[in-house]
Parts: C-alpha cells; structure tokens; sequence
C-alpha cells in the first residue's frame, strides 16, 4: 500500500494483480468509497463510470494512465475519497496527495 498525507487528508492506494490486468484501490479522507471506476487499456480512450455526484474520476484518471503507460496492460482504478463538508481548500489538499501517489504506481 502507498500512502500520501495525514489526519484526515491521508490517502491511500492498494495495486492488485489480476491474471495479466492491474486492479487499483484508491481510498482515504474521512470515508473510503467507490464512487467512480477507470479502466484503462493501452491504446485506447479511458473508460470512466461515474456515480451519481462523485467527481472522484479526478483523481482515478491520472492512476488508471499512469499505470496502464507504464505496465502496458489493462487497469481498473475503482475508489474514492471524502471529507465531510469540504472546502476548496481540502480538495486541493487531498487532490494533491492523490498526484503524489502517482511515483510509487
């Protein structure tokens, strides 16, 4: 597991290997959910399912490109990250802890 942040603001992301894809589990702030799911496959656009007022494919994108450029196979990104109530100012914090998960993919 790969960890970015503290308190609240720490998120996390868990790599599993499925037959020859990779399965990413992103979690973290107060409440770990799935509210959206990235798949990834080499030469072709991203295929995103959103759920209903999730923006969570902000952060799943970057992981789901990131891994699928490097590992060149198929990569489902499922998860999400919440703060009750949270300003600008927090999801920045926690957007930015999410990008720096991307060096240890």
């Amino acid at each position: 597991m790969i960890t970015s942040g503290k308190g609240k603001y720490r998120v996390w992301v868990k790599r599993y290997t499925l037959g020859s894809s990779l399965v990413f589990i992103l979690g973290g702030g107060e409440q770990a959910h799935a509210g959206s799911v990235v798949v990834a496959e080499p030469g072709k656009p991203l295929q995103v399912i959103l759920l209903k007022d999730h923006r969570d494919d902000v952060v799943l994108r970057p992981i789901a490109q990131r891994a699928c450029e490097k590992y060149k196979t198929t990569v489902v990104v499922v998860g999400g990250v919440h703060v009750d109530q949270a300003s600008k100012e927090e999801i920045s914090i926690l957007v930015k802890n999410c990008h720096d998960l991307l060096d240890g993919i």
